[in-house]
C-alpha cells in the first residue's frame, strides 16, 4: 500500500502563488485538523494540522512534497436572503447561523427552521446553488465551537 501524501502546513490567501492542483470543499468540509481530501485532479494527501481550522477560499495546503493544493469552496445549497437585510442579518447572527453578506443579499445555509423564521420576518427566500464563504468571527479568529471572545469563554 502507498503512503499518501501528507499537508502540515497551511498557507493564507494572498501569502502564495503556484499552486499544483486545487480541493473543492464545502463551508463544513473547510473546518478540518485531519482528514483525508481528494484534488480536483483525483490525488488523494492526507490534512494534518496541530489543530482544527477553519480553511478559506484562497488558502493552500503545502504538502511534503512542497506541492501546493488551493482551498476553493465548493457550491452547496443555500438560501439567498433578500429584505430588511439589517434586521434580518441580526436574527441570523442572534442564532450563530454563519452568513455571508453578498451585496443586497444574505446567504446561508438550508435550513427549514431559519428559512420559517426569516419568512415569517417578512424575508424573501430564494434557493441557490454557489460557494458558501461567510463572514469570520468579530475577533478574528474566524469560526470556533467555543464562542471564545478575548482571553476568556462564556456560556449561553
Amino acid at each position: 500500500m502507498t503512503e499518501l501524501p501528507v499537508a502540515q502546513t497551511l498557507h493564507r490567501a494572498g501569502e502564495w502563488s503556484g499552486a499544483h492542483d486545487s480541493c473543492r470543499l464545502t463551508y463544513d468540509a473547510r473546518f478540518l485538523r485531519r482528514k483525508v481530501l481528494t484534488t480536483v485532479a483525483g490525488e488523494r494527501f492526507v490534512v494534518d494540522l496541530e489543530q482544527t481550522t477553519s480553511l478559506d477560499h484562497g488558502d493552500a495546503l503545502e504538502r511534503g512534497d512542497g506541492r501546493l493544493v488551493e482551498v476553493i469552496a465548493a457550491e452547496e445549497d443555500l438560501l439567498a436572503v433578500t429584505g430588511d437585510l439589517a434586521r434580518l442579518a441580526w436574527h441570523i447572527g442572534n442564532r450563530h447561523t454563519p452568513c455571508q453578506v453578498a451585496g443586497e443579499r444574505l446567504l446561508i445555509q438550508r435550513d427549514p427552521v431559519i428559512r420559517h423564521m426569516l419568512e415569517h420576518l417578512g424575508a424573501t427566500i430564494t434557493e441557490v446553488s454557489e460557494p458558501f464563504t461567510p463572514e469570520g468571527g468579530a475577533y478574528g479568529h474566524g469560526r470556533t465551537h467555543s464562542h471564545e471572545h478575548g482571553h476568556t469563554a462564556h456560556a449561553h
